[in-house]
């Protein structure tokens, strides 16, 4: 397999990938550019202890346990919800998962697995860019099948900000309750706030009043957004992994380029935002995480469309 590509936002390292699967029995030898695998006998249960609770590296061993011969033990495993969706799905194909949510996994491996038909949870970070743009064009979305407990420390924050969120029957209701002010964000693994809404409440940030810090302990090179911001005219000072933002000031339209996809999805928003006409380029990223966002965005009100380069 190729080495990892993806979005340009910091390494993306496997070594926990590899790690945890040579415990199970697997030999990895690098050889020009791509990992070559090798497993004489099949992959054995193992007592597996992540150094960072890696979302990728959790998912990627679950699958691995679920058919390894014996009992697997991941330890200090990423929490996420997509985690504990994937553990869900695959036992309802006949595996034996236990712990799913927790920073403890235990896998019973199992011979096979069968179909089955499975409903795959809503995206969060879709759910939570929306309730964004919502609060910064000081719009009311009502946002249907909205997963509201799985995006908690967002609603934490935008409410601490001035957005009021009403959980009903047909959805999620959000609209802004008075002016934005500004707060302080530090990034963390599942439960904490998401690295993939940083980009997005940036943006909120930049319309709110005061000033606020973004701390990014993710990834360490996610603030590519932030320069294009500035062609908006937002005020943001980067320091490290630490981005000050003192907002209030209005944004105006500008030519952008995205980066990566949640950079991408922050500039659409303050697209929404800014006086005068927004154009975005290199919006392949985008379609990496969000499913036609010009039509359900243009469906609520904004003047969005695409066009070819």
């Amino acid at each position: 397999v190729a080495l990892p590509g993806g979005c340009a936002i910091g390494a993306r390292p496997v070594d926990l990938h590899l790690k945890g699967l040579e415990k199970m029995g697997a030999k990895f030898e690098l050889a020009e550019g791509y990992i070559n695998g090798t497993c004489n006998g099949g992959l054995k249960g193992a007592h597996i202890t992540f150094d960072f609770p890696t979302v990728g590296g959790t998912e990627n061993l679950l699958m691995a346990a679920s058919l390894a011969e014996g009992e697997s033990i991941l330890e200090n495993a990423a929490r996420e919800p997509e985690v504990e969706d994937l553990a869900n799905f695959l036992n309802a194909m006949g595996a034996k998962i236990t712990g799913q949510g927790t920073s403890v996994i235990r896998v019973e491996g199992v011979k096979s697995l069968k179909g089955c038909s499975y409903r795959v949870m809503p995206d969060r970070i879709e759910a939570g860019t929306y309730m964004c743009a919502a609060a910064i064009t000081d719009g009311e979305l009502l946002i249907e099948d909205c997963p509201y407990q799985e995006l908690d420390a967002v609603s934490y924050k935008l409410r601490e900000m001035g957005v009021w969120l009403e959980e009903t029957d047909e959805g999620v209701l959000v609209r802004r309750d008075g002016p934005l002010v500004g707060t302080d964000v530090t990034t963390q693994p599942h439960p904490g706030f998401p690295t993939d809404m940083q980009a997005q409440f940036m943006v909120v940030m930049c319309m709110a009043s005061g000033a606020g810090t973004i701390e990014e302990k993710i990834f360490e090179n996610r603030f590519m957004h932030v320069q294009e911001l500035a062609r908006l005219g937002a005020d943001i000072r980067l320091k490290g992994r630490t981005a000050m933002v003192r907002g209030g000031k209005p944004l105006f339209g500008a030519p952008v380029m995205a980066s990566d996809l949640r950079a991408s999805a922050s500039l659409v928003i303050a697209g929404l935002a800014a006086e005068g006409k927004t154009e975005i380029s290199r919006i392949y990223h985008l379609d990496r995480g969000y499913e036609n966002i010009e039509a359900k965005l243009s469906g609520v009100g904004a003047t969005i469309w695409r066009e070819k380069e």
